[in-house]
């Protein structure tokens, strides 16, 4: 059944036709460099002949049994331009009977259609049904005796999953082909002998296999077979809730793992995303939609995450191959995510797999990890259990000890300490139609300096949380009820030892526990019904110890009681198939003992119009509140602050979806965020930082001692180490500001071994700041109110992301970002000076207001990923180079103003270059 020649029709034969002329036929011709057409020049066009994708064997005529008649009938086909039989005549034949069940036949055969560069074309072929006399009754009863079965398992290898069409043929048996069913199985009867076994299926490489049948035996087998392409990026259909948000990003797989310079985490990838600016290039704390990175909640399956990133730069605290799939909401979220002021970022965690079991073990220079889950079948349970552990106890500070100073006589420098690990435990079990699952993860960072011996400093911090999660999904009458209790205890500690009789010891201990309830309930075909409720207590102690000469004294000591309480409600309903309305409704209860008490109402409400099959037009708007919020969350800061009062925000946006050419999908969102009150507790320090300068201005805005600045503080020469506090920008707890901007994302979703997107954010934020003025030698002169461009201000941020996985298994990703600037402000860097005069009349620096201040300079930055697999029978390896920054680009944070005082003035760029280079394998069974 191959095509024998083929004559093309030309590419305007279909509107000839149409028109009453007859189409333009030309000859197929073969060459060297594949076929053409009649005519062309050496250049001409490249013609892709037709393909049978779908067989149509023709049955051999019952009637013609006993005469046993056999031969060849050969047709010419007319398979028009979408790959259908549009008629079938017949050119040699055998038999009356055969001859009309080979035409019955070929109208149900169809192909790939045939292309004239790249346009498919309409073409007529030659094809041949080959008619075998079937054997008779006293052959079939000697074939069945003598057949012995083969049956077993096609499977992928590396991956182990089962291949569902494999066809299998042997050279003794060539007209009883197997086809493996949809686990993956078949069951061939053969005869006895030694077979050439060849499997093949669609994107395998077909494998060739000898077996040895005996007489009366049957033989059990595991063929597998390597892919084209390892883990190739295909277009995989999810059954995803149903899109009611007004602003969500939704991304899978490699998409999650496999984006440069992202170190393979799925948490990075949301620094990549629209409505996404940074603090600095590295940090992946997202600042989203201008707002702080605390004013963003983290979440895993509805559980409250306090921290997300290990040592701020490193990977995030949930390994990679429990994460699914992450939510990314950078404004509007639904009413289950509450006491946010800004977005919301969830991952959701893996399904367990009860097939086999599965796991994963990576070690890079920087960390090893793994993960494994295994059904147990006999109890219906599923267990997952990962856990990493970093080596920057060894590399990382090894090498930077080693850049240290020689210590001196008898003193052996501080060892710098970077260390981080964490843990994920599931346990998952099937009670009659519900679900319970045990949860528990937990996470440590350990960061400073630690003395080597007896007379060196000791200044340490460290961070650490354990979460032990319970839950319980259960049909519910026309619904589905979940439950879950949540425990969880936060530590944050900081240890300062100065030999022989100075040291402090701070631990802060945060105890939590929590509840939450949901319920999905269909009240009609185009009417459901979300609603539900939670509570979080917290009770936090501090732990103070400091000796200091002569004396020791510990404190311990509650600071904060908290319980917050919630509940939400939200109806999904479809006025038409092309509408979408979901109101929504949120009411929340905060309490600060001894008697701090507010609570809020906060609506919602989403609008979806799908205009046509091709574009979405979508609206939102709600009111959210949240505590006081530090530059991260912190415990006790993030419940003792309450007393402040509640921050207050609207959110309204409007956008579009549009399904756009080839696969892409086009996002835009305008979006208008009054700030009604905020209150951010940004860490601030000084204004300017000058260095050099003998012979300082004596206003009040600089140290009245012979003090020195360095870097972001003012260092006093007799209390060395202690900020200086002496200006006004504090924060203020009737500001109130404005975030509006622009999201654009053009987006290339996995298929086609490829991904990738480009995003681009227009935004600003404006707060109301106090701040002071200066008069021309730096001297303090009044204050002034206005609004100015917040701290983590950055107006244009532009991502552009390719992925591609090539036929040999080797993976090339690069990135390319770009942002514009912060305000240089002083509050996380330097405040701009400008070139003036001193008392004296000689050249300085003298700070200027902060309606005035530069920005930063903007940053460009390069990643890339590159990888190659290896496939094994039981396993796949991986080999993989990701860096960060491999323009070894620096980033801007401050300048230093040096000179004055009869001295030259000069400006240096403060940054430095963040590069992350990790180079490490993984391997997955």
């Amino acid at each position: 059944m191959l095509p024998l020649a083929l004559l093309v029709l030309g590419r305007g034969a279909q509107a000839q036709a149409a028109d009453g002329g007859v189409p333009e036929e030309r000859d197929a011709l073969r060459t060297d460099a594949g076929w053409t057409v009649e005519g062309a020049a050496d250049a001409g066009p490249v013609l892709v002949p037709p393909s049978l994708r779908v067989d149509a064997p023709a049955p051999y005529p019952p009637e013609l049994a006993s005469e046993r008649v056999a031969g060849v009938v050969r047709l010419e086909l007319l398979v028009d331009a979408e790959g259908e039989v549009e008629s079938a005549t017949l050119v040699d034949g055998v038999h009356p009977l055969l001859d009309r069940s080979a035409l019955h036949a070929a109208p149900s055969l169809r192909f790939a259609p045939a292309t004239l560069d790249g346009v498919p074309v309409p073409v007529r072929v030659f094809f041949e049904y080959r008619f075998e006399a079937p054997p008779t009754a006293d052959a079939l009863r000697e074939q069945q005796a003598r057949a012995v079965t083969l049956r077993g398992l096609v499977r992928t290898k590396g991956n182990r999953r089962p291949i569902v069409g494999a066809t299998l043929l042997s050279d003794l048996a060539p007209d009883a082909p197997a086809q493996t069913d949809a686990e993956g199985r078949f069951e061939a009867r053969w005869p006895a002998g030694r077979h050439h076994v060849r499997v093949s299926a669609p994107g395998h490489k077909p494998g060739a296999f000898q077996e040895t049948l005996a007489e009366s035996q049957a033989l059990e087998v595991v063929y597998g077979l390597e892919p084209l392409v390892i883990n190739p990026y295909e277009t995989v259909v999810r059954g995803d809730r149903e899109r009611t948000e007004v602003s969500r990003v939704t991304l899978h797989d490699a998409e999650l793992r496999e984006v440069p310079g992202t170190m393979g985490d799925p948490f990075r990838v949301v620094m990549l995303l629209p409505g996404v600016g940074s603090m600095l290039s590295g940090v992946a704390y997202p600042v989203v939609r201008g707002g702080q990175p605390s004013s963003t909640g983290y979440f895993l399956d509805g559980i409250r995450v306090p921290i997300l990133f290990h040592l701020f730069l490193g990977p995030a605290v949930i390994h990679p191959d429990f994460i699914d799939a992450i939510d990314f909401f950078p404004g509007s979220p639904p009413p289950q995510y509450g006491r946010l002021l800004g977005g919301a970022i969830e991952g959701r965690l893996t399904r367990p797999r009860d097939d086999r079991v599965h796991g994963s073990a990576y070690a890079d220079l920087i960390n090893a990890g793994f993960f494994l889950q295994t059904p147990i079948r006999s109890t219906d349970t599923h267990v997952s259990v990962a856990g990493r552990y970093s080596y920057t106890p060894w590399l990382v500070a090894l090498a930077a000890n080693k850049l240290q100073d020689p210590p001196a006589p008898g003193r052996l420098n501080p060892k710098l300490v970077l260390d981080f690990w964490d843990y994920q435990l599931r346990v998952e079990q099937d009670v009659g139609r519900g679900k319970l699952r045990l949860f528990a993860f937990g996470s440590s960072d350990t960061f400073g300096t630690q003395a080597q011996d007896a007379f060196g400093d000791t200044a340490m911090q460290s961070i650490s949380f354990h979460r032990v999660d319970l839950r319980h999904r259960h049909p519910v009458g026309p619904g589905e009820l979940e439950l879950a209790a949540t425990w969880g205890l936060d530590r944050f500690g900081v240890t300062n030892s100065h030999p022989p009789d100075d040291a402090t010891e701070l631990f802060i201990d945060q105890s939590m526990w929590a509840a939450r309830a949901g319920y999905t309930l269909p009240l009609s075909r185009d009417l459901g019904l979300r609603a539900g409720a939670d509570v979080d207590h917290k009770r936090a102690i501090v732990d103070l110890f400091e000796k200091t000469p002569g004396e020791e004294q510990q404190d311990v000591a509650p600071v904060a009681l908290a319980t917050f309480a919630g509940a939400w409600a939200e109806l999904a309903w479809r006025p038409r198939p092309d509408w979408s309305v979901v109101p929504g409704v949120r009411l929340d209860s905060y309490h600060l003992s001894p008697g701090i008490d507010r609570r809020v109402v906060e609506p919602r409400l989403s609008v979806r119009h799908q205009y046509d099959e091709r574009l979405v037009l979508k609206a939102g708007m709600g009111l959210f509140h949240q505590p006081p919020t530090s530059l991260i969350s912190l415990p006790v800061v993030d419940v003792g602050s309450l007393f402040l009062g509640l921050q207050q925000s609207a959110q309204f946006s409007v956008g579009a979806e549009y399904k756009a050419w080839r696969r892409l999908d086009v996002g835009l969102d305008v979006y208008f965020n009054p700030m009604v009150r905020t209150i951010e507790l940004t860490p601030f320090s000084d204004e300017g930082m000058v260095d050099g300068d003998p012979d300082p201005p004596t206003g009040p805005n600089l140290p009245k001692r012979g003090g020195r600045r360095r870097g972001t503080q003012i260092l006093d020469d007799d209390d060395l180490g202690i900020p200086g506090r002496d200006d006004l920008d504090l924060p203020d707890f009737k500001s109130h500001g404005l975030a509006y901007g622009l999201e654009l994302l053009i987006r290339h979703p996995l298929g086609d071994n490829w991904f990738g997107w480009l995003s681009y954010t227009l935004q600003r934020s404006t707060r109301r700041s106090r701040f002071h003025r200066y008069d021309a030698e730096g001297n303090v002169v009044g204050e002034a109110r206005a609004d100015l461009p917040f701290t983590f201000d950055q107006t244009h941020i532009l991502n552009l992301v390719l992925s591609y996985k090539f036929s040999n298994s080797v993976t090339l990703g690069g990135v390319l970002h770009f942002n514009t600037g912060r305000p240089e402000y002083g509050t996380l860097g330097t405040q701009t000076h400008r070139e003036g005069l001193d008392s004296s009349g000689r050249p300085s620096w003298v700070k200027v207001d902060r309606d005035r201040v530069d920005r930063l300079p903007a940053f460009l930055r390069l990643d890339l990923r590159l990888s190659r697999s290896w496939v094994y029978e039981t396993f796949s390896l991986e080999a993989y180079l990701d860096m960060l920054n491999v323009t070894v680009s620096q980033e801007t944070v401050s300048f230093e103003y040096e000179g004055g005082g009869g001295r030259p003035l000069s400006k240096q760029a403060v940054g430095l270059p963040v590069v992350l280079p990790i180079l490490g394998v993984k391997g997955r069974y």
